[in-house]
């Protein structure tokens, strides 16, 4: 074992789409965890290299960048690692003084080198000068553990503490800035993504998860990596519940937390689409910020962006719904986004440290519910996120009484030219007009002071606002 990196097997695992998996493999042993497998687009920067006759071409046109010659190379000995994870290098020719350093972490079936040559990061690590770390998980399926009470915990003993350990090296050995380390990840890397967020908050500046859960969604405890109730968004907490596991990761931690980008598709049959919301849930309240958007756009026609907490490039919490795409992130353009975020293309702010805040604040308080006599025991609070045809809504149920809610239907009506098209966490009486969506067998009952979340999918013709009204089991609630 040594300290110095060694030549990698760069593209010894191929990447391929879902759908050539032999089926052989879809119905064997690990056939939820194969579903985790992502098909991202190939590198901007794998291009073969250039012919003696295009080198001669490139020098004769002025101002021409000469081709990337640098290579991902495995590095070994790196430190603490007891779930024995293997680590790539990737260090580009342009690499700057201090770099910055990105940990990106493939998906299920994955490894790094495959992250390497499938997704823009490389290319973008060429043009912006920093180095990127790929991880590569050694488990059966490939998959990263993000389940046990070793992974959910700082140096629990699972996989974080490997990867924390790379960054460490790379902090050491490739004079790397200490103050610009961040993670993104797709798939299972994504869920990886948040449990290094809040494991190890005072590593990591900023995170981008692409098809993730919140951090403690996949928590089992009968040594399964799997939690179907998780992947299918059906798991609902209080923001106050999400913050709490995320600060109980890292006890003894007081200073700031980590910024997050969120990317969901509103397609995504393996890890669905209402675990988006509940990450916006967990991370908001976690960076103390409101949980009500501070802006809204569309950067593409099928992005819905929404954030939290600020209204820049560099916001607290910013979240991505993707009209239409199921678990297929990231795709074209979306790496580069990325790195907008982390303020690593040397655009908007300082890509340096962003500046202290102070002490971390408090998670923002539950509103009183609305003394209006006649309302019942209930708040509601709706957020919709749109696009240039569709929408969809996050609607949360708050029991404000004293006594357990058994059994619920909630009324609300769409405004006019929506029509519903999907939902989860309720069942849905119509779609348009006057909606009544009842409880679920899961969710029936709202112990008081608790909430739960639902949401639905609609499409529009012109109005993209949330409903504005609500009844529950025939009585009013109040709003906000």
């Amino acid at each position: 074992m040594t300290d110095s990196p060694s030549t990698a097997r760069n593209g010894t695992i191929p990447l391929r789409s879902a759908r050539s998996l032999p089926a052989a493999l879809l119905g064997g042993v690990l056939p939820l965890l194969a579903a985790l497998f992502v098909a991202v687009p190939p590198a901007a920067a794998a291009a073969p290299p250039p012919t003696a006759a295009a080198a001669s071409s490139s020098q004769a046109v002025p101002g021409t960048p000469p081709a990337p010659t640098a290579t991902l190379t495995e590095v070994t000995g790196f430190g603490n690692n007891p779930s024995n994870l293997r680590m790539h290098l990737y260090v580009p020719d342009s690499v700057t003084a201090r770099p910055a350093v990105l940990v990106a972490v493939h998906y299920c079936t994955g490894s790094g080198p495959a992250f390497h040559s499938g997704t823009e990061f490389a290319s973008l690590a060429d043009r912006y000068g920093f180095i990127v770390v790929y991880p590569s998980a050694t488990r059966d399926g490939a998959c990263f553990d993000v389940s046990s009470p070793q992974a959910l915990m700082r140096d629990g003993g699972s996989d974080p503490v490997g990867i924390a350990s790379m960054v460490d090296h790379v902090q050491r050995h490739n004079d790397a800035d200490p103050e610009r380390t961040y993670v993104t990840g797709a798939s299972s890397g994504a869920m990886m993504t948040n449990v290094l967020l809040g494991n190890y908050p005072d590593v990591f500046r900023a995170g981008s998860a692409f098809m993730g859960v919140p951090h403690s969604c996949f928590a089992t405890t009968d040594g399964s990596g799997w939690n179907s109730a998780c992947a299918n968004g059906t798991v609902s907490r209080t923001p106050q519940q999400w913050g709490d596991l995320v600060r109980a990761a890292a006890p003894g931690h007081n200073g700031t937390r980590p910024r997050v980008q969120l990317w969901h598709g509103t397609e995504d049959s393996v890890l669905r689409y209402p675990n988006l919301a509940e990450e916006i849930k967990q991370w908001t309240n976690v960076l103390g910020v409101s949980g009500t958007p501070a802006a809204s756009d569309q950067p593409q026609p099928s992005w819905a962006r929404t954030r939290y907490g600020g209204t820049g490039d560099r916001a607290p919490v910013e979240a991505i719904s993707v009209q239409g795409t199921g678990h297929s992130l990231p795709t074209s353009g979306m790496a580069a986004r990325a790195i907008a975020f982390f303020g690593l293309d040397g655009t908007g702010t300082s890509p340096g440290p962003d500046p202290d805040p102070g002490p971390e604040p408090e998670p923002e308080p539950e509103p009183e519910p609305d003394p209006d006599p006649g309302a019942a025991d209930c708040r509601v609070g709706a957020t919709a996120r749109t696009w240039n045809t569709g929408l969809t809504a996050a609607i949360t149920i708050t029991n404000t009484g004293t006594a357990p809610v058994d059994g619920w239907s909630l009324g609300f009506t769409l405004p006019p030219g929506q029509t519903l098209t999907s939902g989860w966490n309720a069942v849905y009486s119509a779609d348009s007009g006057t909606v009544t969506a009842r409880n679920a067998a899961y969710n029936a009952t709202i112990a008081a002071g608790e909430s739960v979340t639902i949401g639905y999918q609609a499409t529009r013709t012109g109005d993209g606002a949330e409903p504005s009204s609500f009844t529950l089991n025939g009585s009013p609630c109040s709003t906000g």
